[in-house]
């Protein structure tokens, strides 16, 4: 029971009265994925995917398997592999397979352009990945945008590639490099809440508060359980004086993320606003300092 209600607080499950046979195969992997010691976020990062899979799709999802390669968590839904941070299925042949299927005859391949695509999808697949090893161990700026903007030209689908690529200029406050990037991440996939947060994020830089809390509304209708848009619109809310919606925003943060030290903040703020609003009604409050909630890629 404790283990169940600590996956709960992580939103690696729902709160369920009962648990159906496919709840039990779904504790079965989070279970041995934390006997591998799979970080609680990226596998939270993935059931998010799967779940948003699942909304899209007009099959129901079966024959799912999460697995931990590296220090990342996978997805593998039947013979097909999704990419957890942008939920895109990728290909899944083995290199022998790759060679084989490049080189028959056209009529066998479905003609030259598919085996182009499939060579494109592959190569950018290796520079996405590329980028977020870049990324991981901290390599030149260059190389790092190099990567993610050759996977993007390579699969102009990959909305994954762009968001990450529109984050690495945000981080070098160039926002209109970063706002352009992200606008073609919605453009490819128009329900991406990632991108509405980073673009969220953005507007908030530079003071369009208007923008700033339509994309983290955005971000959060298509994923209720965003705990960072919860976080920033608490903190926008609260300096525009809309004070009873900070409370709102905050309380939810705290249910999904109560245990980080991000939570001591929201649990700081919420104090504050619960002491004016309740006690002595709203009013302005004073200057003071607020963290914003980043997301890189």
């Amino acid at each position: 029971t404790r283990q169940l209600k600590s996956w709960e607080r992580q939103q690696l499950i729902p709160e369920l009265a009962e648990y159906r046979f496919w709840d039990l195969l779904a504790l079965k992997q989070i279970a041995r994925l934390r006997g591998e010691n799979a970080h609680p976020r990226r596998i939270r990062q993935a059931i998010e995917a799967l779940r948003e899979h699942a909304r899209r799709s007009p099959e129901p999802v079966e024959d799912v398997r999460l697995y931990k390669d590296g220090r990342r968590v996978r997805i593998q839904i039947g013979k097909q592999k999704m990419e957890p941070a942008s939920g895109q299925l990728v290909f899944n042949f083995s290199e022998g397979e790759i060679s084989k299927l490049l080189h028959l005859p056209r009529a066998e391949a479905q003609g030259q352009e598919l085996r182009e695509r499939l060579r494109n999808k592959l190569e950018a697949d290796r520079w996405f990945d590329r980028g977020l090893d870049l990324e991981r161990t901290g390599g030149p700026y260059e190389r790092i945008v190099e990567a993610y903007r050759t996977a993007a030209e390579l699969d102009p689908s990959s909305a994954g590639a762009l968001v990450n690529l529109g984050t690495v200029y945000f981080n070098a406050r160039a926002w209109l490099e970063a706002e352009t990037y992200y606008k073609k991440a919605l453009a490819v996939d128009p329900e991406y809440p990632l991108a509405h947060f980073n673009l969220g994020n953005l507007h908030d830089e530079r003071g369009d508060i208007v923008n700033a809390l339509r994309h983290y509304e955005e971000a959060l209708r298509l994923q209720p359980g965003y705990a960072d848009a919860h976080y920033n619109l608490a903190l926008l809310q609260q300096g525009q004086h809309d004070f009873m919606s900070a409370v709102g925003h905050w309380k939810a943060y705290l249910k999904l993320d109560g245990r980080s030290a991000w939570a001591e903040i929201a649990r700081r703020e919420l104090a504050k606003l619960e002491a004016q609003t309740v006690l002595r009604g709203s009013r302005p409050m004073g200057s003071q300092l607020y963290v914003v909630k980043r997301e890189n890629g």
